[in-house]
């Protein structure tokens, strides 16, 4: 099928590194050339060993469930006819323990905002629209965290 590669790079900056005295700050570097800064969330390790100016991980999972809802629901919606001219989404994960008393992202909550052109879908073609998006996201088929798109049902 394909292979999607990123490369991770954290360099040692203090020799404190034993007492977890350390910077989580590090790099995210992608096959298309960009490299984005990251860190561990501010939640998790505090300041200043965090860098709240990066994306941490909980976030980066966030924006890709968000992105590939996206993006399958444009290709669902051009295959339809209808002319999508914005989409944003504010998406919001929530992270509580599981049975085992381990963090994770439970629940991530997609809250599109779509402006259409010409033709429009009503409102169950758009629920469906969701539902194919949902359903054929590589992502959302890739994890365990309930994923819901506001507004509308997902039930499988």
């Amino acid at each position: 099928m394909s292979e999607h590669k990123a490369i991770v790079r954290w360099q040692c900056d203090t020799p404190d590194f034993l007492r977890g005295k350390y910077s989580r700050a590090h790099t995210w570097s992608f096959d298309g050339g960009v490299t984005v800064p990251a860190s561990s969330a501010p939640s998790a390790v505090p300041v200043p060993m965090s860098n709240p100016d990066n994306v941490d991980p909980e976030e980066a999972y966030v924006a890709s469930l968000s992105s590939c809802h996206m993006l399958t629901f444009l290709y669902f919606a051009c295959r339809k006819g209808f002319q999508v001219d914005s989409y944003e989404d504010e998406a919001i994960g929530e992270m509580k323990k599981n049975e085992l008393g381990k963090l994770w992202v439970s629940k991530v909550t997609l809250q599109p905002k779509i402006v259409y052109g010409g033709k429009r879908p009503d409102a169950g073609q758009e629920a469906e629209l969701h539902h194919a998006a949902h359903a054929d996201c590589f992502i959302a088929n890739s994890v365990k965290t309930d994923v819901v798109v506001s507004g509308f049902d997902h039930a499988d």
